[in-house]
């Protein structure tokens, strides 16, 4: 074997071996990556969630089209952690939480779950679900402070994962006043899971968000207003009746 073509064989080498190394890396990355998601939303491998869809306010069974859309975006991250849906009507999820990853979608007004999930989970928390249309309709009550919609203007969702206990999965809420406003939550955390989860890590964390002009841009533009964690985890303290 001349020097010309040992040079040859060295170099194929090198790069199979440079190649090799490189593809494990990126393994070790993904798969890194993976585990991370996977225990963010509380979703191993070959595990089962709950996701609890809501109906239409002023409707009987049907779903707004953009809870469709917040469903399909959450099945989207719970097939890439390698897990599997069980969806469920509202006034159909006869069960406690804890036992598996809820994904609960829609206000009290059309979920009769995420009604139950604020007074139970977020007594500090208070979501006017009036008919009747007025200045305050569909406003949320967070400790004193009010925060009210202008539809298609400002508009406000609430974007939870409580941690019910050390060895219980997460209950994931997306609280919004308009049916807009869950998609808006849902898409936040597909793009934010990883910031949320360095800062969080595993505990409790409830999110007031805001969606802008949705009228124009849908639900893409999204601000974070505060996290209002404490305020909402809070009740507020009861009120002595007046001496007679």
């Amino acid at each position: 074997m001349n020097d010309d073509v040992r040079n040859i064989v060295l170099g194929v080498l090198a790069t199979g071996v440079s190649a090799a190394f490189g593809w494990l890396g990126r393994t070790y990355q993904w798969r890194r990556r993976l585990r991370r998601k996977q225990a963010f939303f509380g979703l191993p491998g070959s595990s089962e969630c709950l996701l609890v869809v809501n109906k239409e306010a002023g409707g009987s069974t049907a779903v707004h089209r953009y809870d469709v859309f917040a469903l399909l975006e959450l099945c989207a991250l719970i097939k890439d952690c390698g897990a599997h849906a069980r969806i469920l009507q509202h006034d159909q999820a006869l069960q406690g939480f804890g036992d598996r990853t809820e994904f609960c979608v829609g206000g009290p007004g059309s979920n009769r779950r995420m009604a139950a999930h604020l007074a139970t989970l977020l007594p500090g928390l208070t979501v006017n679900t009036d008919v009747e249309r007025g200045p305050d309709q569909g406003s949320f009550l967070i400790g004193p402070e009010r925060y009210r919609m202008e539809a298609g203007v400002e508009e406000y969702v609430i974007l939870a994962r409580l941690m019910v206990g050390e060895d219980c999965r997460p209950v994931f809420l997306f609280c919004g006043q308009r049916a807009i406003t869950n998609q808006a939550a849902t898409r936040y955390l597909a793009r934010h899971y990883e910031q949320l989860g360095r800062r969080h890590r595993s505990g409790s964390f409830v999110l007031l968000l805001k969606v802008v002009n949705s009228q124009a841009y849908g639900p893409d533009v999204v601000e974070l207003v505060a996290d209002v964690t404490s305020a909402a985890r809070t009740a507020p303290a009861a009120v002595e009746p007046a001496a007679t």
